[in-house]
This record gives structure tokens, C-alpha cells and sequence, in this order.
């Protein structure tokens, strides 16, 4: 992931049109996949869609997009400026995040819903339910992205630091990352004459991400053939690899046999490919009307803030609506809705200015540190 060797790729803004179309279009598929399945599926007290989109795609896309972007930007700050900027990004509107969705189930849900207890907050904001989501279950399930991202851009700036962080090592380091998961899948899957793995076992590889660290190397196998760093020979083969281990990802045991989710998995090596289309482009979506690029601008600059409290409180007003005799198709209109407008709310009033408070703090004070 090193930068040393400068690439006009690279100089490709997250303002460019086809980036915030992309963005855009994942977080809406996010938001489609809850409000028209699994929202139905979690609370069978709320009508079936008559139509609804089953596949969990939006999702895997934006942390392929976010590994990509964190290759991007790393080599411009220090490796402790970008993880701190990345921090100061991230877990802000999580904190704030966390009680909403608390509130939202414990005053506005349903009384079947149940009532959560005052410790799922501390238990949601150090993220236990990524380890464990039986015990300590998510107060919004939106938030398990959220433990990969941070792990992820840690990684990278520890990586970028070592000898690790480019040339021959680094590709050692995705294939490892690759074929890891995939020589242990049978396991976790508990298809093996051993049945199925140890309860540790299970937290210790779900708690690590293994079954999806295979996104984060496509976003950064994108990145690398895009800026020249890799050819094309070797990113396909990382990227058919990483293909084999989302299709691995969406196989399930069932009752009658393993159970393939063909659809979700060409989806997302759609949405890949894409990416790496959109990479390649020097300038893309340059030619996009203008009232249109900044639509597309301004969804993808509250994209963030739409992913983290949109669920939850999607699914109590969803169902306070059916209540009010309202039907599915407005109801998951009405919870896209109110996505983008608490999603904007909290980017405006949470995200961008903790953000720029949190860099100019490490802007004054670590100079001074360093000089004393």
C-alpha cells in the first residue's frame, strides 16, 4: 500500500462524479436490501414486499470502495495522521449513532420489540456484538461494518511503515489473506468430518472478519492495478480469487444441503468490476449533467451518516406506519426517506465538524509533542 511511486490514478478525487455515483448507488442498495427484505425478515409483523430485493450487496461494495479509497489516500499524511483522520471520521457519528438507535427501540418501537437494557449501549459503542451478536446483540445490525473499517485502516497504517506495506511482501500478504479463509471455510461451515467448529472458533474468525477480508483485497487489488503497481495478469487472478471466496462467503448449510445466494455473489463481482472500471477511467462520470453530479455528490457526502442510522429507526417507523394502515410500498418509501434526512443530520451536525475539530487538534498538538 506504500505510495512512493506517483501514479495520476491516484489523483483521482472522491469528488469525481462516477465515485459519488457508485457510493451512491451502494448505499441506496443498502437501504433497498433492509427496507423490502430483511426488515420483513427480522419483524414478520411487518407486511411481506411484494416486491423486494433479497441479496446483501450494498454493503460488501462500500468496504470494497473503502479499502480502495484507503490505499489512495494513505500517502498523503503521515501513517499516524491518516489512521487518527480516519478515527476521527468513523467513530463520532458511531457514538452518537449507537444511543438513537437505543431510543428509537426503547420509546418509539412496538412493546413485542422488546425493551433494551441500558448496558447494550456501553456493549454497542465497544462493539462486542462483532465477536459475539448472541450475547451481545447489535442495537442497530448496520454497525458491523463498522469494527472491519477500523481494523482495516489500523492495518494499513502499521503496514505502510513496514517493509510489509509494498512491493513483493505485499502481494505475499493478499494471497495469504486470500487462500487463509478459504482453506479453513469448510470448517466453519461445519462441512467437515469434525462437524461443526468450536464456539471459540466461530467468535475468534468472525470476530477477525475472515469471511470477508476478501472485500478489502479487491478494493486494494483495484487500487494497485489501477495506479500501475500491479498488471493485469496478476490482479485478475487476485480478483477471480476473490470472487471464489464471496461465492464461498454466501454458501449456507441448510436442512437439504449447502444453499448458494448465486445472485448476491454476481452482484458484488459486478459492483467490483465497476470499481475497477471507474478506476481506470481518468475522469470518471466527467461528462454528468451538473444538477446531477451534485445530487449524486451530496448523497455520497451523507452516505456514512444514511448507513448508520438508517435500520433501526427505518423498521420502527415502517411499522408505525402499518399501524396507521399505511402499506409496505410507503412504508419503505417513508424509510428512505427519513435515512437521508437523519443521515444528513448527522453529517452536518456530528461528522464534519467533530471531523475538522479532531485534525486541527492533531495538527497543533503533535508538532508540539514532537518538538518537546
Amino acid at each position: 500500500m506504500s505510495t512512493s511511486t506517483g501514479s495520476p490514478a491516484v489523483t483521482g478525487s472522491r469528488r469525481e462524479p462516477g465515485w459519488d455515483v457508485l457510493r451512491s448507488g451502494f448505499v441506496l442498495l443498502v437501504v433497498l436490501y433492509h427496507a423490502t427484505f430483511l426488515g420483513p425478515a427480522l419483524h414478520p409483523d411487518l407486511i411481506p414486499r411484494r416486491i423486494s430485493f433479497d441479496h446483501q450487496v450494498g454493503a460488501s461494495l462500500l468496504l470494497v470502495i473503502s479499502a480502495y479509497f484507503a490505499c489512495a489516500t494513505l500517502g498523503r499524511h503521515s501513517p499516524g495522521r491518516y489512521w487518527w483522520g480516519r478515527i476521527a471520521r468513523l467513530l463520532p457519528p458511531f457514538l452518537v449513532a449507537v444511543p438513537i438507535s437505543w431510543l428509537a427501540l426503547r420509546y418509539l418501537s412496538p412493546v413485542e420489540w422488546g425493551d433494551p437494557p441500558a448496558a447494550q449501549l456501553w456493549q454497542n459503542w465497544l462493539m462486542l456484538g462483532h465477536w459475539d451478536d448472541g450475547r451481545f446483540p447489535w442495537l442497530d445490525p448496520a454497525f458491523w461494518t463498522l469494527p472491519l473499517q477500523l481494523m482495516a485502516f489500523t492495518a494499513a497504517a502499521v503496514l505502510s511503515v513496514t517493509t510489509w506495506g509494498s512491493g513483493h511482501r505485499l502481494r505475499v500478504l493478499l494471497w495469504t489473506v486470500l487462500l487463509v479463509p478459504l482453506a479453513q471455510w469448510p470448517l466453519r461451515l461445519g462441512v467437515t468430518s469434525a462437524g461443526e467448529p468450536p464456539t471459540w472458533y466461530g467468535i475468534a474468525v468472525d470476530g477477525v472478519g475472515f469471511h470477508r477480508l476478501h472485500l478489502f483485497v479487491a478494493g486494494i487489488t483495484v487500487w494497485l492495478w489501477s495506479t500501475g503497481r500491479i498488471r493485469g495478469p496478476h490482479a485478475t487472478a487476485l480478483l477471480g480469487v476473490c470472487a471464489l471466496a464471496q461465492f464461498a462467503h454466501t454458501t449456507t448449510l441448510g436442512p437439504e444441503g449447502l444453499v448458494e445466494d448465486v445472485v448476491a455473489s454476481a452482484l458484488v463481482c459486478t459492483g467490483v468490476a465497476l470499481i475497477a472500471m471507474v478506476a481506470w477511467l481518468p475522469r470518471p462520470g466527467s461528462r454528468t449533467p451538473q444538477p446531477v453530479a451534485r445530487g449524486f455528490r451530496w448523497l455520497a457526502g451523507i452516505s456514512y451518516g444514511v448507513y448508520l442510522v438508517h435500520q433501526t429507526m427505518g423498521y420502527v417507523l415502517m411499522r408505525r406506519l402499518q399501524d396507521l394502515g399505511i402499506g409496505p410500498l410507503l412504508q419503505s418509501a417513508a424509510m428512505l426517506v427519513i435515512a437521508v434526512l437523519l443521515g444528513w443530520l448527522l453529517t452536518r451536525l456530528v461528522e464534519r465538524p467533530v471531523h475538522t475539530a479532531l485534525m486541527r487538534a492533531w495538527d497543533r498538538w503533535v508538532p508540539r509533542a514532537r518538538a518537546a
